[in-house]
């Protein structure tokens, strides 16, 4: 059904190939529009957005250490550390 495609990189100019198992993906996830970039391009591109994020510190409301967040935290609502988000997730899931 699907075949390998090559495509040209519209950031850096070199051919990527876009696979059957790529394509395959972007129609179960209904992407109407094929990748422009290689992926060295779009890990670069990635990796700039987010270099130039705001981080924002509050209080963890688990450990009470300092969490650093992509977010302007609000008063009220718990902010947690990446250590006390990752075991409150994994008792959810488990």
């Amino acid at each position: 059904m699907f075949q390998d495609k090559t495509l040209v990189c519209k950031e850096c100019g070199k051919e990527f190939v876009f696979t059957a198992g790529e394509q395959e993906f972007y129609a179960e996830k209904e992407f109407k529009n094929e990748p422009q970039r290689c992926k060295e391009c779009r890990n670069n591109r990635k990796q700039a957005l987010r270099a130039n994020r705001e981080m924002y510190e509050a209080t963890c409301a688990g450990c009470g250490g300092v969490a650093k967040v992509p977010f302007q935290p609000k008063d009220g609502r718990p902010v947690y550390c990446s250590e006390c988000y990752a075991k409150m997730k994994e008792e959810q899931q488990g």
